[in-house]
């Protein structure tokens, strides 16, 4: 592998190669990736072409339909629309000749190969080559279609960054992301695109989030802040550390999901694809029916039976169906993640519409997860200093948040002030690497309870009532009314350390939306004291509550609310994606906040929502009731006009030409409607 070394990053001058390659999209996946727009670009030029010469062939056929038709065996007429018709119709005849021989007759190329065909054998030349034509246009007008749609989908492909300068010493290398190694060290300038998840070790900047989570403002980033691969480094040059290989980074995953998200159908695609199946068949047989039996019984000449056969064949074309129901999924996939949200599937989609109860974690979904230390209470002769120390001391090992807002409030304290142990000279670093944390012989963190260690011959306990009881830890304080954080030292109640968390500014605004959505009852399941729980459930107007609940807690109340919901609408559930994860998997609609794009909530939620707005929950829902609307709308306009047209065929009242324009126009008008899915604006 070849890397190329930079001794001064900020005075070197890369040459025009390196410039193009540094900038995204980079190097020779940026390449293929424009070698592929190309061919598309290439390959409908070349469409557009045909169906001009085409159109061409039949107008000019149509307007000297009379000298053709003078000429001897009707050679002039066979040759101008035998030509057009080859030139719009040869991929429907290879496609209709590939489905015989792989034994699927019943598709649309074979309904339009056939009709087309039984025109040509009754001499109806400019129906046939009009009726290929047409669909050649719609099947141009689809292609163009499919694209825009999922050019959201795409946009994320083409974020992917394609190269890392990786620091060693004095040096940068020039290398690619997924050869990067966890724990080294990579410089990103101003302008280019994050390359992999990681921690700021140096530098202050504005970042762009908007390519992962759809947030419009930047955020400010310092070190010991978290950046994902994808975001896009705006002021300042930031040094990195690397957490995770590139295949395991977040973008990388987001692009997993958004790519398979599009082969798990809802049930309307499964519906209409198992209705394809024997709708096709039905009109064949019926046409052949209306071809034969009439004449039969009637003692009628074949031929006006068998152009009536002809038009029923054209008419029942199920492209309409066909094309814009995955369309509408696409858009509605498409529209999502560009604001940050990724639905892992067209079923999820569907059931978004249905939702009539949605239930929330408390900590990091209705409240910010920002925890600060508000007041410390003290018992049996400790002082406050103390009960934070041990507490900190404690927790040191934790990654959970209010571990780290107590560590902060002790690391805050110890700046300010000294007691009689001097903690001014160990500071949280001292917590983390001091004599006492050196004496650890036992740690255990309880879930939904606390911690207990042991330092040296000091049995330190930290946690919630349960643990106080659960260490038979005599108190009289059982619970307060805001968050509180209980720490016993060898076998005694040091104090208690009260915790507060704010609520997400979009919180109220999020629940009143999902009110005017026709949601009907909102809850909260908390592992937090019911006082807290109270408040906030007052507070947000909440139609019930359940606190103090330990996980496996959790996911018994949400199977009971399952067992007792109205009819069969899904149940969705809200959390945070990390401890939240078991509930996340047992609801209906597992939706997780993603918390700058956590492996948890990547891993089990069926939805992810990228940014830390709340209201990102209304958007999906807004989103798949316009999907789900316009879906329908399709399908109603489309069985009706068809049934009017095979109805008027049937009885002779529509020639081919009608069928033609009724069929193509009803393509035509559902794809334009799917389009606005894309195109619809969604409240933020």
């Amino acid at each position: 592998m070849t890397m190329e070394k930079h001794k001064n990053p900020n005075s070197h001058k890369e040459s025009n190669k390196d410039k193009k390659l540094s900038n995204s999209p980079e190097g020779a996946t940026g390449v293929l990736r424009s070698e592929m727009r190309d061919n598309y670009i290439l390959e409908r030029r070349r469409e557009l072409t045909l169906i001009i010469i085409s159109t061409i062939m039949i107008v000019t056929g149509l307007i000297f339909s009379k000298r053709l038709r003078e000429t001897p065996l009707f050679a002039g007429e066979y040759a101008v629309f035998l030509t057009a018709y080859a030139i719009s119709g040869w991929k429907v005849l290879r496609n209709a000749g590939y489905g015989i021989i792989r034994g699927k007759l019943f598709d649309e190329n074979f309904l339009m190969a056939s009709a087309t065909i039984g025109a040509i054998i009754i001499h109806q030349l400019p129906e046939a080559a009009t009726v290929m034509l047409f669909f050649h246009i719609g099947e141009y007008l689809q292609s163009v279609s499919l694209r825009r749609s999922r050019q959201s989908i795409k946009k994320l492909l083409e974020i992917r960054p394609e190269m890392a300068w990786v620091k060693r010493g004095k040096e940068l290398l020039r290398k690619p992301p997924d050869s990067v190694q966890i724990g080294e060290l990579i410089v990103v300038k101003p302008g280019e695109r994050i390359p992999l998840d990681g921690v700021v070790v140096n530098g202050i900047s504005l970042v762009d989030a908007s390519p992962l989570t759809g947030e419009s403002l930047p955020r400010s980033i310092k070190p010991e802040a978290t950046v994902l691969a994808g975001m896009i480094n705006r002021t300042g040059a930031l040094t990195i550390k690397v957490l995770k290989r590139f295949d395991d980074s977040s973008f990388a995953r987001i692009i997993q999901i958004t790519e398979k998200a599009l082969e798990k159908k809802a049930k309307t695609e499964k519906f209409i694809t198992r209705f394809a199946r024997f709708y096709t068949p039905c009109v064949l047989a019926g046409a052949m029916a209306l071809a034969v039996v009439p004449p039969m019984i009637t003692g009628t000449s074949f031929k006006p039976w068998i152009y009536r056969a002809l038009v029923l064949l054209v008419i029942s074309c199920p492209c309409a169906l066909l094309v814009s129901i995955p369309l509408g999924y696409i858009g509605g996939i498409g529209k999502a993640s560009k604001l940050g949200i990724l639905i892992k599937g067209s079923n999820y989609l569907d059931l978004l519409p249905s939702v009539r109860t949605v239930i929330f974690d408390k900590t990091g979904t209705l409240t910010r997860g920002v925890f600060e230390v508000q007041r410390i209470i003290s018992f049996n002769g400790f002082t406050e200093n103390e009960v934070l120390y041990w507490a900190a001391l404690a927790e040191s090992l934790s990654h959970h948040p209010i571990a780290e807002s107590i560590r902060n409030a002790y690391n805050t304290m110890i700046t300010y002030q000294s007691s009689e142990k001097n903690f001014s000279d160990k500071g949280l670093n001292g917590v983390e690497n001091g004599s006492e944390k050196s004496k650890l012989s036992e740690y255990e963190e309880i879930g939904g309870y606390g911690i207990r260690a042991i330092f040296g011959e000091i049995r330190v306990v930290v946690g919630n009532d349960r643990i106080l009881h659960l260490e038979k830890i005599p108190h009289k304080i059982c619970t307060l009314p805001e968050t509180s954080v209980h720490v016993a030292v060898d076998g005694k109640l040091a104090g208690t350390i009260i915790i507060g968390d704010e609520l997400r500014e979009d919180t109220k605004t999020t629940i009143s939306r999902l009110r005017n959505l026709g949601v009907k009852r909102i809850g909260m399941l908390t592992g937090d004291n019911r006082y807290t729980a109270s408040r906030l459930s007052t507070e947000l107007g909440l139609d019930f509550y359940q606190a103090e609940l330990l996980p496996d807690e959790k996911v018994k109340k949400i199977e009971e609310i399952i067992m007792e919901r109205e009819g069969k609408n899904p149940v969705a559930f809200i959390g945070d994606g990390i401890n939240d994860a078991p509930v996340i998997a047992r609801a209906d609609i597992g939706i997780a906040m993603g918390k700058e794009g956590s492996d948890a909530a990547i891993e089990t939620a069926d939805i992810v929502l990228l940014s830390e707005s709340s209201s990102r929950i209304v958007n999906a829902i807004e989103i798949g009731k316009k999907t789900r609307r316009v879906i329908w709308q399709n399908i109603v306009s489309a069985i009706t006009i068809k049934g009017i047209f095979i109805i008027l065929g049937s009885l002779g009242f529509a020639t081919m030409w009608e069928a033609v324009f009724a069929d193509m126009g009803v393509t035509i008008l559902a794809i334009l409607n799917t389009m606005r899915i894309l195109r619809g604006h969604v409240t933020q």
